[in-house]
C-alpha cells in the first residue's frame, strides 16, 4: 500500500531544541538568553522529562567527590534555587549524605537535591519562557531532512498534522539521539562490546507512611553501620525474607526510598527491567507494563514487611519509563572511563562533574560503582556529531563509552551540557559560523560568566 501526504506547514526559527527534558531545558534557556530566536519542541505536555514525567529524583550530586565544592552551577543552580523558593526543593548545599533524602547512601550522594516533580515542571517552564524561548508541546519527531551533511528540516507530527521545523542550528536533546538517528548519523547502542544497555526503571511516589517508625528503623541500622552499602541498603534484610517467602521476585536487593521536600511523600526507585531496548516501541511497551506490575509487588512488600508502611498509599506512578541508556553518538571526541578516572585535561572543556560511574547490572540485582578522582570535565567535542554540520547533541546521548555515560547520564550534567550546547548555538549566530566551529575560548568564557563551573 502506498501512502503520501503533503506537508504544507513550515515553522522557522534560529535554534531548534528537540526534546524538553533536562538537557533541552538547559539548551533552550541558554540559547534564548544569549540572543537566539529559540523554539523548544517536546512530545509530552510538560518539560523535565525523566525528572517530571519519569518521577526520577532527587537530582544526583552537583558537588565534587570530596565533597567540598559545588561544581555544577549556572542554569542548574538557578533551577534549584527557584524551585526551593516555591517550596518544591531543598538546595543541595543543605543536604548531607546518609539521610532520608539520599536513601542513606553517602558515596556520590552527598548534596543531592530533593524536589517535587510537579513544582519543578512549572519552574522549568517559567524559566524557558522568561528567557524568551517558545515551547510547543505534543510534537513528536518522525524524520529528519538532510542535504549534503546538513539538516534542512525536522519532520514532526503535531495535533494538526505533519509539519517541518527549519532552523540554522538544531540541538538533539531527545536522550536517545533520535535526530542523529533520523539524520543518518553514527552512533553506538549500549555497550560497544555486546550492545547491552543498562536496565530501565519505573519510578513511583508513595505517601501515608508513619515516618517515625519508618525512619526510626533505618536510623537504628545506620547507628550500627549497616546502611549505605550499594546493593545492600534500605530494607535489604526484609527483601531476603520476602524472597524466601515468595513475596519478592524483582532482581534488586534493596529499596531506593528518597524523601521529598513535601512532607509525607517519598520517591521509590526499585523496579528493574533488564535487556530492554528503549528505542523500540514494542520493548518500551512491555517494560512499562512489567514496571507497573513490579510497582504493586514493591507496595505489597512495603506494607507487609516494613515498619511504618502498614497504611502506605500509592500517590502516582511515572508516566514515562526511566531509561538510563540507549544510543551514544559518535562525536568528534569519545569520553572514556579512563578519561574520567584519570581526570584528563581538555582545552575545550565546557562543564565539570563528579557523579560516580554507576552501572546498574542487568543480572544479579546489584551495581558496579566507581567513584571519580574528585571531579572530571567534558569536552565540547563530545557534543558535536561526526557527520552532521549544523547539529549539536546534549544530555545522556553525547559521545562517550557506555561506562563513561554511567556517570554523566544524570540530570545535573544533562542540564550543564544543554547549557553549553544552547550557548554555542547562540554564539554561532553572531560569529557567522556553524555551532560546532564556535571558538571554544569564547564559549568557555561565556559559560563561566553565566555561572558555569569549568575546572582545569
Amino acid at each position: 500500500m502506498q501512502y503520501t501526504k503533503q506537508i504544507d506547514r513550515i515553522i522557522e526559527t534560529d535554534v531548534l531544541v528537540i526534546g524538553g527534558g533536562s538537557a533541552g531545558f538547559g539548551a533552550a534557556v541558554a540559547a534564548a538568553r544569549n540572543g537566539a530566536k529559540t523554539l523548544l519542541i517536546e512530545r509530552e505536555q510538560m518539560l523535565g522529562g525523566m525528572a517530571t514525567g519519569g518521577l526520577v529524583g532527587p537530582f544526583m550530586t552537583c558537588y565534587n567527590d570530596e565533597p567540598t565544592e559545588q561544581i555544577v552551577k549556572g542554569i542548574f543552580d538557578e533551577l534549584c534555587t527557584r524551585t526551593e523558593e516555591r517550596g518544591g526543593a531543598i538546595h543541595p548545599s543543605r543536604v548531607e549524605g546518609m539521610s532520608t533524602y539520599s536513601s542513606y547512601y553517602i558515596k556520590s550522594h552527598c548534596h543531592v537535591t530533593p524536589f517535587s516533580s510537579e513544582i519543578l515542571e512549572v519552574v522549568m517552564e517559567e524559566m524557558v519562557r522568561e528567557a524568551g524561548a517558545e515551547i510547543l508541546y505534543d510534537v513528536q519527531v518522525c524524520d529528519v531532512l538532510t542535504d549534503g551533511g546538513k539538516i534542512t528540516g525536522v519532520v514532526a507530527a503535531m495535533k494538526e498534522g505533519m509539519a517541518v521545523f527549519c532552523a540554522k542550528t538544531y540541538i538533539d536533546c531527545t536522550g536517545d539521539a533520535d535526530v542523529v538517528y533520523f539524520a543518518g548519523g553514527d552512533f553506538v547502542k549500549g555497550d560497544e562490546k555486546d550492545g547491552v544497555m543498562q536496565p530501565v526503571t519505573l519510578f513511583f511516589e508513595v505517601g501515608n507512611i508513619d515516618r517515625e517508625k519508618f525512619v526510626g528503623a533505618l536510623e537504628e541500622k545506620k547507628a550500627k553501620g549497616e546502611l549505605g552499602i550499594p546493593g545492600e541498603n534500605c530494607w535489604s534484610w526484609y527483601i531476603k525474607e520476602a524472597r524466601a517467602n515468595g513475596d519478592w521476585d524483582i532482581d534488586r536487593h534493596e529499596v531506593g526510598n528518597y524523601e521529598e521536600p513535601i512532607k509525607g511523600r517519598w520517591k521509590i526507585n526499585t523496579t528493574r527491567m533488564a535487556y530492554v531496548d528503549a528505542t523500540r516501541t514494542e520493548e518500551i511497551s512491555k517494560a512499562v507494563m512489567e514496571g507497573r506490575r513490579q510497582v504493586f509487588e514493591v507496595l505489597h512488600f512495603l506494607q507487609k514487611y516494613v515498619p511504618g508502611c502498614e497504611n502506605i498509599e500509592l500517590i502516582e506512578m511515572a508516566s514515562r519509563l526511566g531509561v538510563r541508556e540507549t544510543r551514544h553518538i559518535k562525536g568528534q571526541y569519545k569520553l572514556t572511563t579512563e578519561d574520567i578516572l584519570d581526570r584528563k585535561h581538555f582545552e575545550d572543556a565546557i562543564c565539570t562533574f563528579a557523579y560516580a560511574i554507576d552501572i546498574h547490572n542487568s543480572e544479579g540485582g546489584g551495581a558496579t560503582f566507581h567513584q571519580v578522582n574528585d571531579y572530571y570535565t567534558i569536552p565540547f567535542r563530545c557534543l558535536v556529531p561526526e557527520k552532521i554540520e549544523n547539529l549539536l547533541v546534549a544530555g545522556r546521548c553525547i559521545s562517550g563509552t557506555s561506562g563513561a555515560a554511567a556517570s554523566y547520564r544524570v540530570i545535573p550534567c544533562c542540564i550543564a551540557t544543554g547549557q553549553a550546547a544552547g550557548t554555542a548555538a547562540a554564539l554561532a549566530l553572531g560569529e557567522g559560523c556553524e555551532a560546532r566551529d564556535v571558538p571554544t575560548k569564547k564559549l568557555r568564557e561565556t559559560l563561566t560568566r553565566q555561572g558555569a563551573v569549568i575546572k582545569d
